[in-house]
């Protein structure tokens, strides 16, 4: 079919075909049929309207992209996108240590720790200010005045005023800084500047629980990045009156940059005593960025569809986090699921923004809370982060004369790699550690990289108990174990070796390794590296399951500072897979990866390679 040249094609959006349409529509007018498009002043003309259609083309285009939660890239667009289905994008968070503080006095009967108590501290040469978010009051004990475990914030406490004004349509009451830290927020209403009663307001969190009388405040994010509180229109939550004050008082903090602070000083004296004593229970952890666009992205939808509800895991995966806010990633799983088996309970395991496992009051804070989310008669168990360490010992070959870096520059950046990879793809519940992707890691460092090899082993730690009698200890792997054939490297220990430590009634460091069948055995060394049997069963090794029993030992000592046993098998895998509560990572301390030159050239004949001493077959 013959085409009308006097058609304008409008389907186009790149700009030289956009000039080329122009081009062909004006060439179909008996006006223009003699011109020359190219060099006369008509082609400036032609650019011209190319170029607006194209810009205008852009734009909408980038404005139909902001009209959807998955393709917005505004900020605004998407926290405006959250809102409509319910969801607050996180705040900032302020780093938060605990202290005990010992008011060196016998002269109080009763002492205060007033809210906006200051203290110091330094990271890195640069000092940050830690303030207190409540009061404290205590009495002696023993005649001591100690606040214990006290939470301080990194930040600035401050406190802002407004009145309420009912004429003024744009009032808005707001956070004037968009590093407030939210969870530190106290909201709370006087009646006016001379009626002093004040009512305290909570953070709605539940719509279907709020009354036309009920005191709480909304939250919601806006320009910049800061947060503006609103109130009730007296059928969902209570209105505010003309002359009311709202005071907002929040913490302002620097983040991050705070994390890891753990020595403290008092600024000035607390209820006129300036012989103070701090103690540090824990550093400074938690200071945190603002929730980012691709969180919100991924979260607010599955906040949606809980509806406030904690029925799959997905919806734990989403609550916890907002109820324990110094969430790093987090794994839950059903009780069918557990090894062994329990039903009617859903298992959670956090890791935390410091790394530490939660402590007794954090796992009991979470469980009371959940219960307002859980259904029927689920009950939850917080389960602690159990580490799996990657112990890799590999080198690579390299062609000198590709390069003019040195083996041990070479070397370095394939160690900052591999740290890298560990950083972003490991150390988190999901984060399969992949062999065939581990060394490519290695062989694309560098252009002169040829080939590379690495040997790979497990690690987990036992904290035993000392002189407390016999126990139990088991430590699960959770991957299968390298095991060929019934007694395997019997004579030279099997797959499994140990750090030292010492048990009741032997002289001698002792050590851990199996015969091969199945059986753990305990030896102590002598000269020339002779392995003496102090006993050749104390625990079973389940070579499918990845499991280690070890029976009854009363050890008095180890030899490792950090009083742990370190526990070192091979996988029967390259690929190391976390399960439930479990996190792989590469122990970078032990880690090794040598390069050499290659000296290998082609129709050349080589000596075979002894990879049991090099990497991948054992």
């Amino acid at each position: 079919m013959a085409i009308n040249p006097r058609r304008f094609h409008v389907t186009e959006l790149d700009f030289d075909d956009i000039k080329s349409n122009f081009k062909k529509f004006l060439k179909g007018q008996t006006e223009f049929t003699d011109y020359d498009f190219e060099g006369s002043g008509m082609n400036i003309l032609l650019d011209t309207l190319a170029y607006n259609t194209h810009y205008l083309a852009y734009n909408v285009n980038m404005a139909m992209n902001e009209a959807f939660l998955d393709s917005a890239l505004l900020r605004s667009s998407v926290i405006s996108h959250a809102k409509t289905i319910g969801y607050t994008p996180r705040s900032a968070r302020a780093p938060i240590a605990y202290i005990d503080v010992l008011l060196n006095t016998s002269a109080l009967s009763t002492a205060t720790l007033p809210k906006g108590s200051v203290f110091t501290s330094s990271v890195d040469e640069v000092n940050y200010t830690f303030v207190t978010n409540s009061d404290y009051i205590i009495n002696p004990v023993n005649g001591i005045l100690r606040f214990i475990n006290v939470p301080i914030y990194e930040g600035t406490l401050i406190t802002t005023t407004y009145i309420v004004d009912k004429m003024n349509p744009d009032q808005r009451f707001i956070l004037t800084s968009n590093r407030a830290d939210t969870t530190t927020l106290k909201v709370s209403v006087q009646n006016s500047s001379s009626d002093t009663t004040t009512t305290v307001y909570n953070l709605a969190e539940d719509i279907s629980s709020i009354t036309d009388s009920g005191t709480y405040y909304f939250l919601q994010e806006i320009e910049e990045g800061k947060f503006q509180v609103y109130f009730g229109d007296g059928i969902i939550g209570q209105e505010l009156s003309d002359g009311n004050l709202v005071i907002l008082e929040y913490i302002v903090t620097n983040k991050e940059l705070a994390n890891s602070a753990n020595i403290f000083s008092a600024v000035g004296s607390i209820n006129g005593i300036n012989d103070i004593t701090v103690s540090t229970i824990s550093s400074a952890i938690g200071g945190a960025e603002p929730e980012t666009i691709e969180s919100i992205r991924y979260n607010a939808p599955l906040d949606y569809s809980s509806q406030g509800r904690a029925v799959t895991t997905k919806d734990y995966e989403l609550i916890i986090p907002k109820i324990f806010p110094n969430t790093k990633s987090i794994q839950v799983w059903g009780g069918e699921d557990n090894d062994p088996p329990k039903y009617g309970e859903v298992f959670a395991s956090v890791q935390t923004t410091s790394g530490n496992n939660l402590t007794v009051s954090q796992k009991n804070n979470i469980i009371n809370r959940l219960k307002n989310y859980n259904i029927a008669s689920i009950r939850t168990t917080l389960i602690d982060v159990e580490t799996t360490n990657l112990y890799l010992n590999g080198s690579f070959k390299y062609d000198s004369s590709k390069t003019t870096k040195t083996k041990s520059q070479l070397e370095s950046i394939v160690k900052n790699n591999i740290i890298s990879y560990n950083n972003d793809e490991l150390e988190q519940f999901d984060g399969i550690f992949r062999y065939s992707k581990f060394t490519r890691i290695i062989d694309n460092s560098d252009s002169s990289i040829l080939s590379s090899i690495v040997r790979v082993k497990m690690e987990k730690q036992i904290f035993p108990l000392l002189n407390t009698g016999s126990e139990q200890y088991i430590i699960n792997f959770s991957n299968q174990l390298y095991h060929p054939h019934m007694g395997h490297n019997n004579l030279s220990g099997g797959i499994t070796q140990s750090t030292g430590f010492k048990i009741f009634g032997e002289v001698n460091t002792v050590y851990i390794d199996d015969d091969g069948n199945g059986n753990l055995r305990l030896y102590y060394l002598i000269s020339g590296g002779q392995r003496i049997y102090v006993d050749e069963n104390i625990g079973t090794i389940d070579y499918e399951k990845g499991i280690f029993v070890i029976n009854s030992l009363n050890i008095t000592s180890v030899e490792n500072s950090d009083n742990s046993i370190e526990i070192i098998v091979i996988p029967a895998s390259l690929d190391v897979v976390p399960v439930r509560n479990q996190i792989i990572k590469i122990d970078i301390a032990n880690l090794q990866v040598l390069g050499e030159i290659d000296t290998v050239q082609s129709g050349t004949s080589i000596a075979a390679v002894d990879y049991s001493t090099t990497g991948v077959l054992y």
